[in-house]
C-alpha cells in the first residue's frame, strides 16, 4: 500500500459518519482487471515488477480496556467484495492473540475479544486477514495487516516510588526553603485524556510544611523552625490523577523531615559560681575537678574550648578542654601550700569554636563562671633548708667532732618537732652518726682520705608525732687530705755494680710516691741515712735521685751484697719520711757495663781456675765419696732384705689357700730338690743384701744326688758353715706339703695323731743353729717326767 492509498483511506475513514463504527467497508475496483501503483521498478533479470491494487482497504479498529460484559467484546467485521454470500469464502486470521485473545467466524468475518483487555499491559495488537476459496483454499485476496488499538480507562491510581522518604533541612531556614521532591507515576496513557495528569496535594504536615502542586516540591512554611523545640516531622503527599478533579484517582506518600542543627545557641554554665577542694600535697597535673557550659546545639556546633581569664590563681591552676565530654578540666599547675594560701579564684570562659555569622544577631557564643579553690591542709613531711648538703673535713680530727649540721622543719601550722636519723645503708661501716635533735653530723670512727675521699650519707627527718611522714636529703661529705703519709719508693728496685766500677758511676735512678695529695704537688727529698763509703744519693730535685758508687772496684768474692738504706722526705707540713733499703748486687760484667753473672756458684770459684781443673776436683769429689761409701758398707752387718716372713722373693712363696703340694709346680719346682745340679754354680742369693767386696763361700753339691734328704743335709751344713748366713735356708718353709710328700713333713701339728712319741733326737745333727728346736722337741720325755 502507497503512502497515497494510506492518506485515502485515512481522510475516508475522517468523513465516515460513524468513525467508531467496528465495521469494515469495502471497494471494488472499476477495471477488473488489475492497475499499476507507482512506477514500474526493473529487477535484476530484466522483468518489470507491477504492484497490483488491492482488493480491500481497511480502518484501524479500536477497543475498550477492561471490558467487563459478560459476552464477547465485539472489535469489527472482515468483509471481501469477492464474498457472493453464499459461503463460498472463508476469512483467515493470524497474528498478536489471533486464536486465544482474538477470534473470527470464518463465514461473516466478524472479529470478538475473548477476555479483558488492559491498556498497560499492551496498547495494541497487529494482525493480519485473508480471504480463501473455500473449496480450492486458494485466496482470493491478498493478505493484509490491521491493527487493533485499545483505548485507555482511569484504571490505575498514581503511584510513589518509595513508601516512605527521608529528608532534612537546616533549622531556622527561611519560608520556602527547598526540602524534597516527591514524583508520583500513573500509568495511563497520558496522551488520551488526564487519566495520567497528577496533581500534588498536602495532607500531614501543615502548617510547617507546603508542596507545589505541580512538582512535587516540599519546601518549609513557616519562619525560624528551632531544632530545640522539634526536630522531627512527619508529612503526608497526596498524587491524584484526572487534574485532581473528582473521581480521579490517588495514591500518597509519606515523608519524614529532620530539623538539622546550626550553631544557633551560646554555650550557658549552669551556675555563676563553682566551687572546688584540693589538698595542699596534691602534686603538679593533678585533676582537681572540672566546669561545663552547656550547649543546646549538637556536634560541631556544641563544642565548646574553656580558658582562664582572671583571677589571682592564674599560675597556680590550668585549664585544659576533654574533647570527648565538653568539660574544662582544672589542673594544678605549681605546688600548693595550705600554710602560704587557702583560697583561689579564677575566672573561666567557655567560647563556642564553630561560630555562624547568620546568628551573630543572637548575642556573643561565649559565657564565664566564676571557681573558687579551697586548698586543704595536710600533714606533711619535713623540709630540708637545703635540697642537699656538702660538708668538709681534715682526715686528721678526732673522732666525735661534729662535721656539720642539717636542718629541717615542719611546714605545718601545727608545727611538730623533727626527729634526724642516718640511713645506715649508706653508712655501712659506721663512720659517721647524728643527734637525733638537732641534726649535727659527727664523726664515730677515724677517717682516711686515702681509703674514701668522699662519703655520701643520706639523712632522715621524721616528725615525732607522726613518724610516717618523713623526709631524705643526701648529704656529702669531702675529707681533705693531711700529710700523715711518708714517701716510699715507687717500685722495687734489683740493682747491681760491677766489678770494674768506677767512682762517680751511675748504678740506679730512684724514684718516690706518696699517697697523700699536697696542694702544692708532690716534693720530695732523698738523702742517706749514713756516710756510706761505697755509694752516694744525688738528689736531681725533680722526685728523682741518683744512686752513684764512690770507690774503684768491687769484689764479690769478698762481698756479694751491699744493703744501702735511703731516706725519702717530702714538704708538707708535717715533714713526713720514711726509710727505703736498696738491696745491691756485685756482679760480672763486661767492658760494656752489662752485667754477665751474680750466680752463687760462681762464687765459690776461684779466680783463673780453668773449666778442666774443675771437672779435675769433681771427679776426685766422687771418688773419695764411692771409697767412703764402700768402707761404711764393709763395718756395717748385713741385714736381709725380706724383713717381713710374707715378702718371700725366692721361687718358692707362701701360700694363702692350700693348694695341691707337690702337684702345683706354679709355684715350685720340685725339678731342682732332684736334680741339685742344675742350681748355677755362681748364682747369688737374694735374700740378703748383695755384696759387692766379698763373694759367699759355696761348697761343692753331690752330683746326682737323688734323694731330698742328703741334699737338705748337704744345705745345712753349707749354711752351718756360713756365718754370714741367715737362720733359715734358701728354700722355704711349706705350711702345707701335700700328700705322698717325699721329704716328710716338719712340722708337728700331725704329732698327736701318731701311737708314739716321735724322736726328734736327730735335730742335734742339723748344727747348733737347731738345738733351741732339739731341746725343746727332744727332752719332751723329761718334761713329762718332771
Amino acid at each position: 500500500m502507497t503512502i497515497y492509498q494510506f492518506l485515502l483511506l485515512f481522510l475516508l475513514w475522517v468523513c465516515l459518519p460513524h468513525f467508531c463504527s467496528p465495521e469494515i467497508m469495502f471497494r471494488r475496483t472499476s477495471v477488473p482487471q488489475k492497475r499499476i501503483l507507482g512506477a514500474r521498478v526493473p529487477r535484476s533479470d530484466g522483468k518489470i515488477l507491477h504492484r497490483q491494487k488491492r482488493g480491500w482497504m481497511w480502518n484501524q479498529f479500536f477497543l475498550l480496556e477492561e471490558y467487563t460484559g459478560s459476552d464477547y467484546q465485539y472489535v469489527g467485521k472482515l468483509h471481501s467484495d469477492q464474498d457472493k454470500g453464499d459461503g463460498s469464502l472463508k476469512y483467515i486470521l493470524s497474528g498478536d492473540g489471533a486464536g486465544t485473545l482474538f477470534i473470527i467466524d470464518e463465514k461473516t468475518g466478524d472479529i470478538h475479544a475473548t477476555r479483558r483487555i488492559d491498556r498497560e499491559e499492551k496498547a495494541f495488537y497487529t494482525l493480519r486477514a485473508q480471504a480463501i476459496n473455500r473449496r480450492t483454499l486458494r485466496p482470493v485476496e491478498p493478505e493484509s495487516e490491521f491493527v487493533i488499538k485499545i483505548h485507555d480507562i482511569n484504571d490505575n491510581e498514581p503511584t510513589f516510588p518509595e513508601e516512605i522518604y527521608t529528608a532534612s533541612v537546616p533549622e531556622m531556614s527561611v519560608v520556602g526553603t527547598s526540602v524534597v521532591q516527591v514524583t508520583a507515576t500513573d500509568a495511563d496513557d497520558p496522551s488520551y485524556g488526564n487519566s495520567a495528569r497528577v496533581i500534588y496535594s498536602i495532607l500531614q504536615g501543615q502548617p510547617y510544611f507546603s508542596v507545589e502542586p505541580e512538582t512535587g516540591i516540599i519546601r518549609t512554611a513557616l519562619p525560624n523552625m528551632n531544632r530545640e523545640n522539634r526536630e522531627q516531622y512527619q508529612v503526608v503527599i497526596q498524587a491524584k490523577d484526572m487534574g485532581g478533579q473528582m473521581g480521579g484517582l490517588s495514591g500518597t506518600t509519606t515523608v519524614n523531615i529532620t530539623l538539622t542543627d546550626v550553631n544557633d545557641n551560646p554555650p550557658r554554665f549552669p551556675q555563676n559560681t563553682i566551687h572546688l577542694r584540693v589538698l595542699e600535697s596534691s602534686p603538679v597535673g593533678t585533676s582537681i575537678g572540672s566546669v561545663k557550659a552547656t550547649d543546646a546545639d549538637t556536634g560541631k556546633n556544641a563544642e565548646v574550648e574553656y580558658r582562664i581569664i582572671d583571677g589571682d590563681g592564674t599560675d597556680m591552676f590550668d585549664i585544659r578542654t576533654e574533647k570527648d565530654t565538653q568539660e574544662g578540666i582544672i589542673t594544678v599547675k605549681k605546688p600548693l601550700d595550705y600554710e602560704s594560701r587557702r583560697l583561689y579564684t579564677l575566672k573561666v570562659e567557655a567560647e563556642n569554636t564553630h561560630v555562624d555569622p547568620r546568628f551573630y544577631y543572637l548575642g556573643p557564643f561565649k559565657d564565664t563562671a566564676i571557681v573558687k579553690i579551697s586548698i586543704e591542709d595536710v600533714d606533711e613531711p619535713p623540709v630540708f633548708s637545703r635540697s642537699s648538703y656538702l660538708f668538709e673535713v681534715h682526715e686528721d680530727i678526732e673522732v666525735g667532732t661534729i662535721i656539720g649540721t642539717v636542718m629541717a622543719r615542719d611546714p605545718d601550722s601545727t608545727s611538730s618537732p623533727i626527729r634526724f636519723s642516718l640511713d645506715r645503708h649508706t653508712d655501712l661501716d659506721r663512720i659517721f652518726n647524728i643527734h637525733s635533735g638537732n641534726g649535727s653530723l659527727y664523726t664515730s670512727k677515724p677517717l682516711d682520705r686515702e681509703l674514701f675521699q668522699w662519703h655520701n650519707l643520706t639523712v632522715i627527718a621524721a616528725e615525732i608525732n607522726n613518724p610516717k611522714e618523713m623526709t631524705r636529703v643526701a648529704v656529702f661529705v669531702r675529707i681533705l687530705d693531711v700529710n700523715d703519709n711518708a714517701p716510699q719508693f715507687a717500685v722495687f728496685y734489683d740493682t747491681f755494680v760491677c766489678e770494674n766500677a768506677r767512682p762517680g758511676q751511675l748504678i740506679q735512678t730512684i724514684s718516690a710516691v706518696d699517697k697523700d695529695d699536697p696542694l702544692g704537688g708532690q716534693k720530695f727529698f732523698f738523702s742517706l741515712a749514713a756516710v756510706n763509703p761505697n755509694f752516694t744519693v744525688q738528689d736531681n730535685e725533680d722526685n728523682t735521685a741518683r744512686i752513684l758508687t764512690r770507690k774503684n772496684g768491687f769484689n764479690r768474692h769478698d762481698i756479694s751484697t751491699y744493703l744501702l738504706p735511703v731516706v725519702i722526705s717530702d714538704n708538707d707540713y708535717p715533714i713526713q719520711s720514711s726509710t727505703g733499703t736498696l738491696t745491691i748486687r756485685v756482679c760480672a760484667c763486661d767492658s760494656q757495663g752489662n752485667m754477665q753473672s751474680c750466680s752463687a756458684e760462681a762464687l765459690l770459684l776461684p779466680a783463673g781456675l780453668s773449666t778442666g781443673a774443675l771437672v779435675a776436683i769433681l771427679l776426685c769429689i766422687i771418688i773419695l765419696l764411692v771409697v767412703l761409701f764402700a768402707a761404711l758398707k764393709r763395718q756395717r752387718k748385713k741385714e736381709p732384705l725380706i724383713l717381713s716372713k710374707e715378702d718371700i722373693r725366692d721361687n718358692i712363696v707362701s701360700y694363702n689357700d692350700e693348694g695341691g703340694g707337690e702337684e702345683d709346680t706354679q709355684a715350685f719346682d720340685i725339678g731342682t730338690l732332684r736334680n741339685p745340679a742344675a742350681i748355677e754354680e755362681k748364682k747369688l742369693r737374694r735374700d740378703i743384701i748383695p755384696e759387692t767386696l766379698f763373694i759367699p763361700r759355696r761348697t761343692p753339691t753331690a752330683p746326682d744326688n737323688t734323694d731330698v734328704r742328703d741334699f737338705i743335709n748337704e744345705r745345712l751344713k753349707e749354711h752351718d758353715l756360713d756365718p754370714t748366713a741367715p737362720p733359715y735356708d734358701s728354700l722355704a718353709t711349706y705350711a702345707y706339703e701335700g700328700n705322698d710328700s717325699i721329704a716328710e713333713s716338719l712340722s708337728s701339728l700331725e704329732s698327736g695323731t701318731t701311737d708314739g712319741d716321735q724322736n726328734y733326737d736327730y735335730l742335734r745333727e742339723w748344727g747348733p743353729r737347731f738345738n733351741k728346736l732339739a731341746e725343746m722337741y727332744g727332752g719332751g720325755e723329761s718334761d713329762k717326767d718332771s
